[in-house]
């Protein structure tokens, strides 16, 4: 038997989870190789990159989408187990779940980057789905390279996501270090025991933290690092501005691993304080950009024609 692509992978998953128990991706995919009577050989297939093998790829991803769809949730690092709406999609006893299935789901909907659009006469009113950049549509109509580009941003998608999770389940104090890492990264706060002195030991009302916008130290930046799950709102904003005010400071960034309101966002905008919001999406993009807090697992090279060389 050939092995099974994620969507294939999905049902058994979710049936493997439906005793409640956590259980480990590892565990799960001998589980799902002895479903599909996978070869020794099968079961050992590498992906191009020779790191990790198709079928702990393909379970991995299967468990990545039922997450989003809010059939598993992931209690600890490296485990997975069944929520309520999974266990109300078992006891329906589908006959497959993939990505149509799915998409009875708005987390799934929103995690694939697609919007329902109202249906026009060809679909009677209906809520037909529409894919915004077509990122996840692989057809023929893209060439390797657009295939090649939009898988990344997937893959950029889901690092993203996992580490917002990551981040809401460390200390404050880890957050205070990645917030320094990242802005040392970036090209501020000179050395690195500069900017661990000034984070968190202010002591002023709304700021946590103070560090130079250059090495040379000409001008510095007030910083207020929340790891929240609530929505940031205006009288936060306002608070820090007051702050600012207060030290006579000119600019100002807010971070935090959750999102802004709308009139947060206007208000920092509005006033003469420069203020830069950075919500919990921005920042794990910092991160992947900066390479903080991850790693490379493989790298792929497009080539072409090196039309000068064959020159004569």
């Amino acid at each position: 038997m050939a092995i099974p692509d994620y969507q294939a992978v999905m049902l058994p998953l979710l049936k493997m989870a439906g005793d409640g128990r956590d259980h480990r991706l590892r565990d799960a995919v001998e589980v799902i190789s002895n479903e599909f009577n996978l070869t020794e050989e099968e079961r050992k297939a590498l992906l191009p990159s020779g790191i990790n093998t198709v079928i702990l790829n393909r379970v991995g991803w299967a468990r990545t989408y039922l997450k989003k769809s809010g059939l598993l949730e992931l209690p600890r690092r490296g485990y997975f187990r069944i929520t309520q709406r999974g266990e109300t999609v078992l006891s329906q006893n589908p006959e497959r779940i993939d990505s149509d299935f799915l998409m009875q789901f708005p987390e799934y909907v929103e995690f694939r980057g697609i919007r329902r659009l109202r249906g026009n006469n060809n679909t009677g009113g209906g809520g037909a789905a529409t894919k915004v950049s077509d990122t996840f549509n692989y057809g023929s109509e893209q060439n390797p390279v657009e295939r090649l580009e939009l898988a990344y941003e997937e893959l950029n998608q889901e690092l993203a996501s996992e580490l917002l999770e990551t981040i809401s389940n460390a200390s404050p104090r880890f957050f205070e270090k990645l917030v320094i890492d990242l802005l040392i990264k970036m090209g501020y706060g000179g050395s690195r025991k500069d900017a661990g002195q000034a984070i968190g030991r202010s002591g002023d009302e709304g700021i946590d933290g103070i560090i130079k916008e250059d090495r040379l130290g000409l001008d510095v930046i007030y910083v207020q690092a929340k790891r929240w799950q609530i929505v940031v709102g205006r009288p936060e904003i306002q608070r820090f501005a007051g702050a600012l005010q207060g030290q006579r400071a000119r600019k100002g960034i807010f971070i935090t691993t959750s999102r802004f309101t709308v009139e947060a966002s206007d208000y920092a905008a509005s006033i003469d304080t420069k203020i830069i919001l950075v919500d919990g999406t921005t920042l794990a993009k910092l991160m992947i950009e900066h390479n903080v807090g991850v790693s490379v697992e493989s790298a792929y090279e497009v080539k072409k024609v090196d039309a000068d060389y064959f020159e004569e």
